[in-house]
């Protein structure tokens, strides 16, 4: 018997299933009664090779759970790829059941590997930073307001109201280093980054919720997910380009601020900034190089459960 590719579109009140190659198609409630008729349905289709459903910020977190609970082989793609490949197929179309058989097409066609899911108190840590990141995001717009504020009685409030919102990201802060320290694990991961010059709890916390493949994949892969590895971008005469695209924002955004603190407080690093610019790389250019170089050095320091030394120039 061939075997079986699921496509799963999921949305805030409805689920669209599609498998292949029988081509059968259903669509289910979201909600524990829709997502048992799921499962059983699921169940009933032999020789499953994957379930793909796309993440849709949060929304497809209980069917994943759900599935996962019952030894389904879940996949979780970038939706971007997704978005790709139906361009590539020529799939300009889309409702919620066409999204569906899409998915199912991309599991056929790609194989996409299954990575681990996340568990609940990584999700919950998850979250607590991207609510730690809304907050400094209106700390900052707030500090451009006062700055332009005419009037004293607006400038008072502006002030009291960042006040109060820097009592909450520390309140934030206290709670993801207690959450970390809690996990022997975790606690010293979070050590053996921060002996790094230039990492502190902020980029560490980041690093270790968001990447949580730091210290397991080798440095080209590191580099590819996180969005600093180079490709090549030649064409006809156009030659010796390289550019550096996808990865995940958020930890590309926090590992640039350490790396720019790293360019003039980590002697490794500052080194091998300053040795690109001297040789005539752009600014940026170099920068980007030395994140990669950064982003290696903590993926070795990880794997091989070893602190800071200037010495992983030879090894990362």
């Amino acid at each position: 018997m061939e075997s079986a590719f699921v496509g799963i579109d999921v949305s805030k009140d409805k689920l669209d299933l599609h498998v292949r190659p029988s081509g059968y198609g259903q669509s289910f409630n979201y909600d524990e009664s829709g997502l048992k008729s799921l499962v059983r349905t699921l169940q009933e289709v032999p020789l499953i090779e994957s379930i793909v459903l796309e993440a849709t910020g949060g929304f497809e977190r209980h069917v994943v759970a759900v599935l996962l609970s019952h030894q389904l082989p879940v996949v979780v793609v970038n939706p971007q790829r997704v978005r790709h490949f139906a361009k590539a197929e020529g799939q300009l179309a889309k409702s919620d059941p066409i999204d569906a058989a899409l998915l199912s097409n991309f599991a056929q066609k790609l194989r996409p590997p299954a990575r681990p899911i996340a568990d609940e108190s990584l999700l919950e840590l998850r979250d607590l930073l991207a609510r730690r990141l809304q907050v400094v995001d209106m700390i900052s717009a707030e500090k451009n307001r006062l700055a332009s504020a005419p009037r004293k009685s607006i400038r008072q409030q502006i002030t009291e109201h960042i006040q109060w919102l820097q009592k909450r990201l520390a309140s934030i802060d206290h709670d993801l280093h207690s959450r970390i320290q809690s996990s022997p694990t975790w606690k010293n991961k979070d050590e053996l980054l921060q002996s790094v010059p230039s990492v502190g709890p902020a980029t560490s916390s980041s690093l270790l919720i968001q990447l949580p493949e730091l210290g397991v994949l080798n440095r080209h892969q590191i580099a590819a997910l996180v969005g600093v590895a180079p490709y090549p971008w030649d064409s006809g005469r156009f030659k010796g380009h390289r550019i550096t695209m996808g990865g995940r924002t958020a930890v590309r955004s926090a590992l640039y601020m350490a790396t720019l603190v790293a360019t003039r407080h980590n002697p490794l690093i500052r080194a091998f900034y300053q040795r690109l610019v001297q040789s005539g790389k752009p600014k940026m250019v170099a920068l980007v190089a030395s994140m990669r170089k950064l982003l290696t050095i903590l993926n070795s320091m990880l794997k091989h459960n070893r602190s800071w030394d200037p010495s992983y120039e030879k090894n990362s």
